[in-house]
């Protein structure tokens, strides 16, 4: 079954209501995140692809992650409640719920704008050069396990 095309303006626009039902009061089902952290979080996906970010993984780690990690990330299989988090995706300080929630869905509207060809062969920092699939489950899949995560 493949996963939800995130670079067609109706699945975008889903995940984006799918946001805008969040209050910065909605509670977590699971996981120790509180909403505004886990659209901060939510966000580092893509502060990688359209940021510059300086804590890119290192030869050795890349290996690691490209060899035990990568097939499960770009995959369609559901991430499982709970996993483990990559550190540099860990949100410990208090968030803005309004920053981080405009922020996401800019995001979001990007992906739409610069479409599939954009992301073909586009490198990922951890996991090396990935197809416009794998980045849409990659996108798609982490950010409905976290909406669903909120209950949303």
């Amino acid at each position: 079954m493949a996963l939800p095309n995130i670079y067609n303006q109706s699945v975008a626009q889903d995940l984006i209501n799918r946001i805008n039902n969040l209050t910065p009061e909605t509670p977590a089902n699971w996981g120790k995140m509180n909403v505004s952290q886990m659209l901060s979080h939510s966000n580092i996906t893509y502060e990688y692809v359209f940021d510059e970010r300086n804590d890119h993984p290192n030869f050795l780690m890349k290996f690691i992650l490209k060899m035990f990690i990568k097939s499960k990330v770009v995959s369609e299989t559901p991430y499982p409640q709970n996993g483990p988090t990559a550190p540099a995706f860990i949100i410990k300080d208090s968030k803005d719920f309004s920053t981080e929630k405009t922020r996401l869905i800019n995001y979001i509207n990007d992906v739409v704008k610069k479409g599939a060809s954009f992301f073909e062969g586009k490198e990922s920092s951890s996991f090396g050069v990935l197809t416009s699939i794998e980045w849409n489950n990659m996108m798609y899949k982490h950010l409905d396990h976290h909406l669903k995560q909120f209950g949303v």
